[in-house]
């Protein structure tokens, strides 16, 4: 049996007899695996939780899904192909993790902060048949790296949230980066809060209610 192709993070399932639930998360650029999964202890019992950690090293900071660069003129780019290089593999990830870990396949989640989040996004909308919940955190949705397949995007429960005061993925270019989904009738939650970027009380609070009602 092949392992998955991340070093990970793994809480297991409180089902010892039947297949589990799978939520995957996906960090930020220059974080780690333990990131998010600090939050593994106030989600669903029942969920196998798998973390992952990105496969390029930042210097002094962590790790990433794909490098980022800025100019003299501060104006950001980024690898596009060393995105959709992650977006495929953590596909991948989540087959071996079925196989691993006696996964209910019909039943799998993706959180993603961040640049994780924009690859969880990227994920649904390229792959729908693979995922149930997507949980995506100061992130938003760059065209560049999916390729849009309609089929089953309506069966995919979407939670996106964002901090009005967020200057590393800015709110406005955020909220409208989401216009592929209206655009597409795709439904969503959609949520803001008074933040930066990052996952304040409120919003952890408001997401776990979510993610309650869709998990089962």
């Amino acid at each position: 049996m092949s392992k998955p192709p991340f070093f990970h993070l793994v809480k297991e399932s409180s089902f010892k007899d039947k297949p589990s639930p799978l939520l995957v998360m996906v960090h930020g650029y220059g974080s780690n695996e333990e990131d998010l999964f600090s939050f593994a202890r106030a989600l669903p019992g029942e969920l196998t939780i798998i973390s992952i950690r990105g496969p390029i090293s930042v210097q002094g900071m962590g790790y990433a899904w794909y490098d980022i660069s800025f100019d003299s003129f501060g104006n950001k780019t980024y690898n596009q192909s060393q995105a959709i290089e992650s977006r495929d593999k953590i596909i991948e990830c989540i087959d071996l993790c079925v196989e691993t870990y006696n996964i209910d396949n019909k039943n799998i989640s993706l959180m993603g902060f961040s640049q994780g989040a924009i690859l969880i996004n990227a994920i649904a909308i390229t792959y729908p048949k693979k995922v149930k919940n997507i949980i995506s955190l100061s992130g938003g949705i760059d065209p560049n790296i999916l390729k849009l397949s309609l089929d089953y995007l309506n069966k995919i429960n979407f939670y996106i949230s964002h901090g009005t005061q967020d200057v590393v993925l800015p709110f406005n270019e955020a909220k409208k980066s989401l216009k592929i989904l209206d655009e597409n009738k795709i439904t969503y939650t959609f949520e803001s809060f008074p933040v930066g970027h990052g996952v304040c009380p409120e919003n952890f609070k408001s997401m776990l209610s979510w993610f309650e009602k869709k998990l089962r």
